[in-house]
């Protein structure tokens, strides 16, 4: 059965689900919020950003979605803070 999720992830937290950079004072990651195995975001987002995440346990379509050589256009709004 595939799995389709769609996370709004918030700032501080990393685009995946582990942090094995810095094991004594681990980061907050997808899996804090996320209870459910198998899924993997299609895309990222950088550490100090939020956003809209789209994951899904569908290899195929993350890979469609991801792989550079199926390029489609996307749209990306930001806002900076001063």
């Amino acid at each position: 059965m595939y799995r389709h999720l769609l996370f709004y992830k918030p700032y501080n937290v990393l685009c995946q689900f582990t942090d094995s950079e810095n094991p004594l004072q681990p980061r907050r990651t997808l899996k804090d919020f996320i209870p459910i195995a198998g899924v993997y975001a299609a895309g990222r987002l950088d550490y100090d950003s939020e956003g809209l995440l789209f994951l899904t346990n569908q290899g195929r379509l993350q890979h469609l979605l991801c792989d550079p050589q199926f390029a489609h256009p996307r749209t990306y709004l930001s806002l900076i803070h001063i």
